[in-house]
């Protein structure tokens, strides 16, 4: 079986575009996950994350536990802490809140994650999260302490990106936050995607076809959608095979 990074850098080779929905234990309901299983496999979606910023390690193998057996699509960690590492899933997004200056998000929950790592056979994605100003604050903005890059400061999220990778990310993921009242503005994405050789994954406040379309068109390789998938029948309705 391909790896799941090698997978979205064949993706990207044959400008194949992907798309993510994000699912936070935290916030649901597993009375409903059959149902729900059946929206994404009739749906064009390719992965699955899975993960929060306050969720707890047993929620997270619990819905990774009910979920895997039916949906055919990889199951990547997208985790707010290491009490989210479950081993039950295919990957984990290997985070760096390299938008941020808190040590504490930029290598010592890395480091602390390690020992839990080493006894898994998660498949591990070094990734550059950078934060982008959305309009209003989010739970990472709380969680971290940090503060999420102005949008009017192109350049900076542009060498930020760049940064992530002459450090040997192989991903960078621009976020707006969950719940976010904006996307990530196109002039970003564009800005990013212009001198980006790695994967870019692009997520929050994305809530319809027309934003999602202009987000693969402005540079993103993976769309990451969250609520609006579950809330929104008529956007369902859009992303159907």
């Amino acid at each position: 079986m391909m790896s799941v990074y090698n997978d979205i850098l064949s993706a990207k080779a044959k400008k194949k575009k992907l798309l993510a929905i994000l699912i936070d234990p935290d916030n649901f309901n597993l009375n409903i996950i059959s149902q729900f299983a059946d929206k994404i496999n009739k749906s064009i979606i390719t992965h699955v994350f899975v993960g929060g910023s306050t969720v707890e390690k047993e929620e997270t193998e619990q819905l990774v536990k009910a979920l895997k057996p039916l949906v055919n699509l990889p199951i990547v960690l997208f985790p707010g802490d290491v009490t989210q590492i479950a081993k039950n899933a295919d990957a984990i997004l290997f985070l760096s809140l390299i938008s941020g200056r808190n040590p504490k998000y930029l290598i010592e929950k890395q480091i602390e994650a390690v020992s839990i790592l080493k006894n898994t056979n998660l498949e591990v994605i070094p990734t550059g999260y950078i934060l982008i100003e959305n309009g209003k604050e989010t739970t990472v903005q709380k969680v971290t302490e940090t503060q999420p890059i102005p949008v009017n400061m192109l350049q900076l999220v542009a060498d930020t990106a760049k940064a992530g990778e002459l450090l040997g990310k192989k991903l960078i993921y621009l976020e707006a936050g969950s719940g976010a009242l904006h996307p990530v503005p196109l002039k970003i994405i564009e800005a990013v995607k212009k001198d980006l050789g790695i994967p870019l994954i692009v997520g929050g406040g994305i809530r319809s076809k027309a934003q999602l379309d202009a987000a693969y068109y402005s540079g993103a390789d993976i769309v990451v959608i969250g609520t609006a998938f579950e809330n929104d029948i008529n956007f369902f309705n859009e992303l159907k095979l």
